[in-house]
């Protein structure tokens, strides 16, 4: 498995994953527009043991992170923001999420000072949530509000309401973890 930057001749193929394994999908021109405004941000886990088939053939695309920037942050310490995150289903449980991650945030402190990096992920989905609160040590740090059928739902109450609203489980929950040497100033 090599973990590389993104190139833009990779796009469709982040494309296809993002639609084959996530909920949330997105126009071309959506990661085109992370490709070029960030670049040094995401990255691609390719399976370099499939043998190539030509000077033509693509890459396998087992795995992305496409991340940005926050360009105008509210609270005005400079941080990123994981955009998307996906594995193949037949690659998954090898650590390659992970290594996608501490790739995107290194880079996030070494080319932009990031302070923290902050992603949002639904309450439902259980191996995402392990995934950035056990091995990464994200922690939930606000809740989502959304306006369902008129009422406000709180991302933060609706993990405790999953057995009474099967809607709350598909809304997502905002993560942080501090980035950098001086993680506790950024606490």
């Amino acid at each position: 498995m090599d973990i590389r930057p993104l190139r833009n001749s990779d796009l469709p193929l982040i494309q296809h994953a993002n639609l084959e394994n996530l909920p949330e999908n997105y126009f071309l021109k959506y990661y085109l527009y992370h490709s070029l405004s960030w670049p040094q941000l995401s990255f691609v886990a390719v399976d370099v043991s499939r043998p190539s088939q030509g000077p033509y053939d693509y890459p396998k695309i087992v795995g992305y992170v496409i991340a940005k920037m926050e360009e105008e942050p509210s609270d005005g310490i400079p941080h990123g923001h994981i955009t998307s995150l996906s594995v193949m289903r037949t690659h998954r449980r090898l650590g390659i999420a992970e290594k996608l991650m501490r790739q995107s945030q290194l880079a996030m402190v070494e080319t932009y000072q990031a302070r923290y990096v902050s992603l949002h992920v639904r309450v439902s989905n259980v191996a995402a949530r392990h995934l950035y609160e056990t091995t990464l040590g994200f922690r939930i740090e606000k809740p989502e509000s959304n306006k369902t059928n008129g009422e406000h739902l709180d991302e933060g109450e609706a993990v405790g309401e999953v057995g009474h609203d099967p809607e709350a489980a598909k809304k997502p929950v905002e993560f942080k973890v501090p980035l950098g040497r001086n993680k506790e100033a950024s606490t």
